[in-house]
């Protein structure tokens, strides 16, 4: 079976930058909408027309994927506000941010603690991979026909690279 609009693909994949460093390794296959929302673009005019076993090697550039960096979306908190567990790394999700932010944080967003100093935090809204030409090495593992629910819901709940929260 071709790949065509509203089917399901099982890919794996290895996602690197230019530079050549991992960034994310599917090793086992996982399931993808094409049609809904689980896939850029890019990859899903990419993908169209091929079947099982295609290899496909592409670049993805930032804003066909996450968009440029935007310092706009940098904001310096006061360590206080936050618990004393924090770590750098952690997610958050800007309307679960503590009372005493900067009010001009985009509800929204997904913040990672990127720095933490002894009076400050800082919170990055921008999307990890913000301003990063990507380059994806893909295989399709299978295709199938999508069920009627699963277009109806737009997704299989796998989005390709999708950073989810991790809060304490």
């Amino acid at each position: 079976m071709e790949i065509t609009p509203h089917c399901v693909v099982a890919l794996t994949w290895t996602l690197t930058d230019t530079l050549g460093e991992t960034l994310d390794v599917l090793d086992e296959p996982v399931e993808f909408l094409v049609g809904g929302n689980d896939l850029l673009p890019p990859l899903e005019a990419a993908l169209q027309g091929h079947s099982a076993g295609a290899k496909l090697n592409l670049q993805i550039e930032p804003e066909q994927a996450f968009g440029d960096f935007n310092d706009q979306l940098l904001f310096l908190e006061p360590r206080a506000l936050f618990p004393a567990d924090l770590q750098e790394g952690l997610t958050l999700e800007g309307y679960a941010l503590p009372a005493g932010c900067n009010p001009k944080a985009p509800k929204e967003a997904l913040y990672t603690v990127t720095d933490i100093y002894p009076e400050h935090v800082v919170l990055d809204g921008n999307h990890p991979l913000a301003g990063i030409a990507i380059r994806v090495s893909l295989q399709v593992q299978s295709v199938r026909e999508a069920t009627e629910a699963e277009i109806e819901s737009g997704t299989l709940g796998t989005g390709f690279f999708r950073i989810d929260p991790h809060t304490h």
